[in-house]
């Protein structure tokens, strides 16, 4: 057999549904692609071992629905715990959705937990004949770089989601080992990220500007990384903060795993200086100005969908975007066109909707530099993911690099 045969199931000139098939037995990532009706992976596989890069759900979220076939399971420990939790909640939206259709059950997560082996950065593994190992990826607690290695020496560096600069929450990515091959995600290709600070200053005077006119600011964050970072920032320069949905959940999560974030003492002083919100309490909060962080960050389900619907006629409140907006969100609708759709609703929104980049993802410069720097230690071929502009980003590389690149689509395999 050919060492390389790579399957690419899912996150191919997308960003969401992350799925890459390794020689027909080791599977990278397989996730779920938000929106109205949930995207999975192409079918057709029976991995013997999964290894998931990080807890978001568009690299873990249908982890789960592989339980039948019985396969090894890694990640490290915040991983394993963050796919738990996304986990349950993907069966609770589903129990309130009018399909009420999940890709698994409570009986498949059950079987996720005791089948995961828990692996933390540089410890090297053995799965059906791979050595395998997990590298700090930056993004969020916990995210891993996988690099896979044959008995024969040939090498896979697959890089998740990754960051190169620190966060307020996590350090950036450390140095990645060489590899043969090389997948990386490709979010940002062709755009740079403003620095952190200035859009840091900006996020900051937009929300005192909001609060001086008596408006409410309302954050869409993600629960896993942007909540909590989000939240560091704002009682960093003395803002008190409202906090509802999962993030909440997280942060007890992150609490047990402190060697994985920059300054816990700092993450714990946010968040008891934070008001959580509890259910029945959401009306109160909005008696009067006030800031509010909660889930979902593309504005798919979640507390901030209550939010809106009491805030969308104000045009004094503001939306302030943190993240990326897949096609086909919410979050998505919001910015291109002002509205969202809820329950068969359409909103209108008349408060100002305005996006900061909080990227966790490396930039146009830093993608780039990544790849030169791995070509330098020998990388053969590269292949582009998870991002809308790979095609773009794979001729950059044939021709200013001059190795071989490629820009899967989903469904497609190759074989070296």
């Amino acid at each position: 057999m050919f060492f390389l045969e790579l399957s690419f199931k899912g996150g191919c000139r997308e960003v969401g549904r992350s799925g890459l098939l390794v020689n027909g037995e080791i599977l990278l990532d397989y996730g779920i692609k938000a929106g109205e009706i949930p995207e999975y992976p192409k079918n057709g596989m029976e991995p013997k071992a999964v290894l998931v890069s990080h807890g978001h759900l568009d690299h873990c979220g249908a982890v789960p629905n592989l339980m039948y076939l019985n396969p090894e399971v890694f990640m490290t420990p915040p991983t394993a715990d963050f796919t738990a939790l996304l986990g349950r909640d993907t069966l609770k939206l589903a129990e309130t959705t009018l399909s009420g259709v999940s890709p698994f059950d409570s009986d498949d997560l059950q079987k996720l937990n005791h089948r995961t082996q828990r692996k933390d950065y540089g410890e090297t593994f053995k799965t059906h004949g791979y050595n395998v190992c997990f590298y700090n990826a930056g993004h969020i607690p916990g995210a891993s770089g996988i690099h896979i290695e044959s008995e024969s020496g040939e090498s896979l560096f697959y890089t998740g989601d990754l960051s190169l600069q620190e966060t307020r929450l996590v350090p950036g990515a450390e140095e990645f080992p060489e590899a043969d091959t090389l997948v990386l995600e490709s979010t940002y290709f062709g755009e740079d990220h403003v620095p952190r600070k200035e859009t840091e200053e900006r996020f900051i005077e937009s929300i005192h500007e909001t609060l001086d006119i008596g408006g409410t600011a309302l954050i869409p964050a993600f629960a896993i990384g942007r909540t909590q970072e989000i939240l560091m920032l704002l009682d960093a320069y003395g803002i008190r903060a409202y906090v509802d949905g999962m993030g909440r959940d997280v942060y007890k999560i992150l609490k047990k795993y402190p060697e994985y974030l920059r300054n816990p003492d700092l993450l714990d002083r946010a968040f008891e200086r934070a008001t959580q919100v509890k259910n029945h309490l959401r009306e109160s909060v909005l008696g009067e100005p006030a800031v509010i962080v909660t889930t979902a960050g593309m504005l798919n389900g979640g507390p901030v969908l209550y939010y809106l619907s009491r805030l969308y006629n104000d045009p004094g409140s503001k939306i302030l975007l943190t993240g990326y907006q897949v096609e086909g969100t919410n979050g998505r609708l919001a910015l291109e066109h002002r509205m969202i759709e809820t329950r068969g609703d359409i909103l209108s929104l008349k408060p100002a909707i305005e996006q900061y980049d909080f990227s966790a993802h490396c930039g146009d410069r830093e993608l780039k530099q990544l790849v030169k720097d791995f070509c330098d230690k020998g990388t053969e071929r590269v292949f582009v993911m998870h991002g809308e502009k790979t095609e773009a980003f794979a001729e950059w590389i044939s021709e200013e690099i001059g190795v071989e690149a490629y820009a899967p689509a989903n469904g497609g395999s190759f074989i070296f």
